[in-house]
């Protein structure tokens, strides 16, 4: 359909073509209904109809590449529907054909999939990422929806007593319907501009809606036919859609749209509860009138849209968190959210005997990034350094931006040689290829990193942190575009240490065993060595078996000392002196792996330990290989309540407890030793520790 005059300005073909259309549906009703006119109202309907289609696959043939397909589709689906209209008011009008139903019925149903799959693919392009929000908000609604169809429209078209096929097609056209409006209602909640494109095509949807909805209910009533006042709502609906199609902001609607971050506006509050209040409603409803048979439909959508509402509350939540613990600018995680995961990590690295790592990432010389290209290209950078780091790490690592162009990282399970690999990996990251900071500007970034790693850099989160920090600052002032690792083994306080090892001579004396603590210290530096772990290793686990007991100073003589057995309280005491331990060690320096053996080596393989109750290997080996030195000194010297075992029962109680007491690989090789010689009498007088 066209006019004869000028040609309208390309942003005004809309108006044009609307009010073309509007005076076209007016003429299509003053045309007399007899005569002549009954063909003349047939070809003035079929224009008006397929003019939409042409229009639309006209200006998708106009699209870019990436946005066609949808009016694509949509173009297509008007020309299905515009050979529904012309099959069905030729048939009726021209050729009498009444029947239901007809060859249109077919066509008309035809169009709903390339419909669908047309509002598919602009939801997929306005929201490229998940917009689930929208998604459950049009669910609650598309529900709702559903539950109405069918106690007014599906049901009762279902229960009419007529032949199958007439069923099948009147019931398929709610039902077809049904599956366009939960689309459109997903369309029209998501994200993305409402163009005066997007409110055109919404105005199509909603009058093919409404009049397919109209139609069922005077099918069912007997009160339709054709040229009714509905013809003019589906000609209105293609003049929209039609309309839509030449807007100036066509290529708007399938332009990508960022989700909005507070989409629960009051609007959308009360239709939701609205929609949520329904389905009782309609209960009430059915209970006033007696008709209980659409019953288990209502209850079906209570519990639908009861599921749906809690897990509307549950994204909400996840949202509300993900925004307190997510930087704004790069996507990562906030330091917020680092500080407070990384205790965690500690100590979830304490219990299991392991290890957990951080990187402090700094970008070199920023501030002349900014200063020489912007803001917003310093912006760039920054996002872009963010996506890098993010690629770099691991599964599981967090990444998070640790102050303005600071990162840092924190990666659990990763060992202290591990790290300056790592460190490596995220410089080379970054420093890897330029950064486009605009169209036109490319930026060379580096980045420098300091690592550190907890218990051997520090005990807890403060000391690790201001271990990377250190890191840093070194590869700072080093010439920058570097990565520092933090010192295998911190210096400790030599005054300190050897204070520690008289407090532990003192418990000796008291349980009149003087050199066992030596003899500990000897033994698991001689495991240690012969598992082959580093002269690091050996010295930890030496240091532990020599201040083993160092916590059974608190411990009083009476209970330390006490001939017979002990009461349950005077055990809980007892049980104590490992946690004891644990503290004075811990109150020197980088002496954190010394003072988590010396907490653990009561611990048992089984699981049957103190305090922890850890086992296997989430024990510190070099606490298993003190353990086992711990039973074999204790067993070999007389304490108060029993006499000195022999070598040989030593070993029995050694070869009972393997496997369950104490690690068999340990157990093995302690034995082994013995059987060679090399594992000498607790009270040789040596220089130990």
């Amino acid at each position: 359909m066209s006019a004869n005059g000028p040609r309208p300005a390309p942003g005004r073909a809309w108006l044009g073509y609307l009010a073309v259309g509007l005076v076209a549906i007016a003429v299509y009703y003053a045309i007399p209904r007899q005569g002549f006119g009954v063909a003349a109202r047939v070809v003035m309907y079929c224009l008006t109809s397929t003019s939409a289609a042409a229009v639309v696959l006209w200006t998708a043939l106009r699209q870019r590449t990436g946005a066609r397909a949808p009016w694509l589709l949509l173009g297509l689906s008007q020309v299905v529907y515009s050979i529904a209209d012309c099959t069905f008011y030729i048939h009726h009008y021209l050729l009498g054909l009444t029947g239901f139903p007809s060859p249109a019925d077919a066509f008309y149903l035809g169009h709903y999939p390339l419909t669908v799959a047309a509002l598919l693919l602009l939801i997929r392009r306005r929201t490229p990422g998940r917009d689930l929000q929208s998604a459950l908000d049009a669910s609650v609604l598309a529900v709702v929806a559903a539950m109405l169809s069918w106690l007014y429209l599906i049901g009762p078209r279902a229960r009419l007593d007529q032949p199958l096929l007439v069923t099948v097609t009147s019931v398929a056209f709610p039902v077809m319907d049904l599956a366009m409006l939960a689309v459109a209602l997903r369309l029209f909640m998501g994200t993305g501009t409402r163009s005066g494109s997007f409110v055109l095509l919404a105005t199509n949807l909603l009058a093919i809606l409404t009049a397919d909805t109209v139609y069922v209910v005077q099918q069912l009533n007997g009160t339709y036919h054709a040229g009714n006042f509905l013809d003019a709502i589906w000609l209105a609906g293609n003049l929209a859609l039609g309309a839509a199609a030449l807007h100036p902001t066509v290529a708007a609607v399938a332009e990508p749209t960022a989700a909005r971050e507070n989409v629960l506006g009051p609007g959308r509050i009360a239709a939701l509860c609205v929609a949520a209040l329904t389905a009782p409603v309609m209960l009430v409803v059915q209970h006033a009138t007696g008709r209980f048979h659409d019953i288990p439909v209502i209850a079906t959508a209570c519990a639908m849209l009861f599921v749906l509402v809690i897990a509307r509350l549950a994204a909400l939540v996840a949202d509300q968190r993900r925004l307190a613990i997510t930087d704004a600018l790069t996507g990562l995680h906030t330091r917020r959210f680092f500080v407070a995961q990384l205790p965690v990590e500690v100590e979830r690295a304490r219990r299991a005997g392991g290890s957990v790592a951080v990187f402090i990432v700094d970008v070199d010389r920023f501030k002349s990034i900014n200063d020489g290209h912007g803001h917003p290209a310093g912006d760039q950078v920054l996002i872009e350094i963010a996506h890098r780091l993010r690629r770099a790490a691991r599964a599981g690592d967090v990444v998070a931006r640790y102050g303005g162009e600071e990162f840092a990282l924190l990666a659990p399970g990763v060992r202290p040689a591990e790290l300056a690999d790592i460190a490596q990996r995220l410089r080379d990251s970054v420093a890897g290829r330029p950064i486009a900071a605009t169209d036109t500007v490319w930026i060379g970034a580096t980045v420098s990193v300091g690592a550190a790693c907890c218990p051997e850099h520090g005990g807890d989160p403060a000391d690790v942190i201001a271990a990377a920090d250190r890191s840093l600052y070194a590869a700072k002032v080093s010439g920058r575009d570097r990565a520092v690792v933090g010192p295998s083994r911190p210096d400790c306080d030599p005054a300190m240490v050897d204070h520690l090892c008289r407090v532990a001579d003192q418990v000796d004396q008291r349980l009149s065993a003087p050199h066992n603590s030596r003899a500990v210290g000897r033994w698991a530096r001689l495991l240690a060595a012969e598992l082959g772990h580093d002269e690091h290793g050996v010295h930890v686990a030496g240091l532990a078996g020599r201040l083993h007991d160092v916590g059974k100073i608190v411990i009083p003589d009476s209970v330390l000392t006490k001939p017979s057995a002990l009461d349950p309280e005077e055990w809980r005491l007892v049980r104590q002196h490992s946690d004891y331990g644990f503290r004075l060690a811990d109150t020197i320096p980088g002496f954190f792996p010394v003072a988590q053996t010396i907490l653990q080596h009561h611990e048992r393989y089984d699981g049957s330990g103190y305090p922890q109750g850890l086992a296997g290997n989430a024990i510190r080996w070099e606490a298993r290989l003190v353990a086992v030195c711990d039973v074999w000194a204790a067993l070999l010297t007389d304490r108060p309540h029993r006499p000195a075992f022999t070598a040989a029962e030593a070993r029995d109680v050694l070869c009972s407890g393997r496997g369950t007491l104490f690690d068999p690989d340990v157990v093995d090789l302690f034995l082994e030793l013995h059987a060679d010689g090399r594992i000498d009498a607790p009270d040789l007088d040596r220089v130990g520790g």
